[in-house]
């Protein structure tokens, strides 16, 4: 492991937390770095597609034996695992891809289970342009968004087992409040 001090020694510069953060990378990425990060990797949670321009993202949540409950249904901190991420993702990505400089993370999660998902389940995010206008309307005029999106979670055979509300937190590190507010 080299310091900051041996980097510049060696004419190189470090890797800073905020410039991984807010590095833009490809769909192709984003679908590799999530299907190998940890905690989705050893709970069988996996990306299957990541739309164009990050406007989607396709999730499958493998039943395994890692997976598996006492019941024979995936654990339910596996499936509630597998929607964290993916909305505060995808509209990081749009809106870093649009020159914004921003935050943005989960604020809150909640999930209803409906069925024990006895197969493996299936999920899909879409980001709308009227989803991207609202936030960018309401970045421009009050510096941060925040809204809820719906995830539904449906077996194999399309019966739903699972609902889940994500509400995200976007703020727009470049907003300035106008003094007369």
């Amino acid at each position: 492991m080299y310091w900051p001090d041996q980097l510049a020694d060696q004419g190189l510069e470090a890797c800073k937390n905020e410039d991984l953060i807010s590095m833009n990378i490809s769909e192709n990425m984003l679908k590799w770095l999530m299907r190998l990060y940890p905690p989705m990797l050893f709970q069988r949670i996996w990306v299957t597609k990541v739309h164009k321009a990050f406007r989607g993202i396709d999730v499958k949540i493998n039943k395994s034996l890692f997976t598996t409950n006492l019941g024979n249904s995936i654990f339910g901190g596996t499936i509630f695992t597998a929607t964290d991420p993916f909305y505060a993702l995808l509209f990081g990505q749009i809106f870093r891809n649009k020159g914004l400089k921003i935050t943005v993370w989960l604020k809150s999660a909640g999930i209803q289970y409906i069925k024990p998902g006895r197969t493996d389940l299936y999920y899909t995010i879409l980001i709308t342009e009227e989803m991207i206008a609202e936030a960018e309307q309401t970045l421009s005029k009050e510096g941060k968004f925040i809204k809820s999106y719906p995830i539904e979670i449906y077996d194999r055979a399309g019966v739903l087992c699972a609902s889940a509300e994500n509400e995200i937190y976007i703020r727009n590190l470049n907003f300035e409040r106008n003094p007369s507010d």
